[in-house]
């Protein structure tokens, strides 16, 4: 049996940690039926949180710091807006990405945890280093309380083998190179809600557009396939970060130009994407729809480059799930760019999808944009991978 399916058979279930293990030494025991969580999102450039009593789901508090440069400060910052409060934190609960294959799951932070997210730091440069320093800044902040890992590659556990291996060679399966998918917090939710707002389950495409984009193929509230693989790097074209590319170009590339390892990753992480394509710099789509609308051509390629492989992912999961009930489109593009819903969209009426034009410009909230005769529903909603995140660590910590 090789590592990768060794691995995979020690997962039994996305909340099946082995807490009392991980809560040795200092920490403290966290056996409680109530519990308020403090949870951080992480951006790129900002620090938001909520402390949540759980399970009740009660919002406490919540608090944003914009701007921010360095995380340990940031986290030391909101530790003093918190400390200010008269509400108490029993852990800390993050939203993690990428461990490799032993960890797509919910795992109390531990050595173990910290080893594997510095070895899969160079598959998740960006992200990875922020929750590196975030763990250790709540660590020396808060000594002694619990820190839990959501693993967003949790949802995608269910994907079935033909949908996660490459075609590598195998000794690279055996260290871990099989598609992981993120976003799963994000995806998840939208599966749930768009079950709640339907009355039903069924065969969901879930697009998740923004700076950093995915989309998942859900059936029955299981995740099928997702467009991310071993990195967050790859699947669709973010604001700054590539998207898929044939590898050889980049092997080509690296020889003809003599560039390092490094210089690759800085180029493909902070100059790809819809940047890239559109010469807008950070690649923001509003940015790149106000360009276009001035006439730049390249921003104009750009947005049809990004709705063409939406559109086409649409069409693929769908045959993939025998048939599509509905497609969600969420994130800080997918909730609220009307026109990229309308170029998603478009050429789609063959599999039954047709858009309300008043409603897709129009409302507000999360709503149908479908047209009435639409035989597959579609909604623009907002995410809300906090409460996702939340759930697991409560589950996790309760047991």
């Amino acid at each position: 049996m090789t590592n990768y399916y060794r691995a995979c058979a020690a997962i039994k279930s996305p909340f099946q940690a082995t807490a009392a293990k991980n809560l040795a030494g200092d920490q403290k025991p966290v056996l409680w039926s109530e519990v308020n969580l403090l949870i951080p999102n992480l951006g790129s450039t900002s620090l938001k949180y909520q402390i949540l009593e759980m399970p009740a789901e009660t919002l406490l508090a919540k608090g944003r710091l914009e701007r921010v440069a360095d995380y340990r400060d940031a986290i030391r910052q909101a530790f003093g807006q918190i400390g200010a409060g008269e509400t108490r934190i029993d852990a800390v609960a993050l939203k993690a990405v990428h461990a490799g294959p032993r960890y797509r799951g919910t795992f109390v932070v531990d050595d173990g945890v910290v080893a594997a997210l510095r070895q899969f730091l160079p598959a998740a440069p960006a992200h990875n280093a922020i929750y590196l320093t975030a763990i250790e800044a709540f660590r020396e902040a808060m000594p002694g309380t619990p820190i839990v890992a959501a693993f967003e590659p949790e949802f995608h556990a269910t994907m079935p083998e033909q949908a996660r291996l490459y075609g590598v060679p195998g000794a690279w399966l055996e260290e871990g190179v099989v598609k992981y998918g993120f976003h799963g917090a994000s995806h998840q939710y939208v599966g749930e809600r768009v079950a709640a707002m339907l009355g039903r389950q069924g065969n969901l495409v879930s697009c998740h557009l923004g700076g950093s984009s995915s989309m998942c193929a859900i059936n029955a509230g299981r995740s099928v396939d997702t467009t991310m693989g071993f990195s967050p790097q790859s699947g669709l074209e973010n604001a700054t970060r590539h998207g898929d590319l044939d590898v050889f170009a980049v092997l080509y590339m690296m020889e003809r130009h003599g560039w390092s390892t490094e210089e690759v990753r800085r180029q493909l992480s902070k100059g790809g994407g819809l940047a890239g394509l559109s010469g807008v710099e950070g690649g923001d789509l509003r940015d790149i729809e106000a360009a276009a609308g001035q006439g730049s051509r390249r921003a104009e390629l750009a947005l049809a480059v990004f709705a063409y492989q939406v559109k086409k992912t649409i069409g693929a999961y769908a045959a993939a799930m025998g048939g599509l009930d509905a497609v969600a489109f969420t994130g800080g593009i997918g909730e609220n760019s009307a026109r990229l819903r309308s170029a998603c969209c478009e050429g789609l009426e063959f599999l039954g999808i047709r858009l309300d034009a008043e409603k897709n410009h129009s409302g507000s909230g999360d709503r149908m944009v479908s047209a009435v005769d639409s035989r597959v529903a579609v909604l623009a909603l907002a995410t809300n991978e906090e409460l996702i995140v939340a759930r697991r660590a409560y589950r996790l910590l309760s047991n």
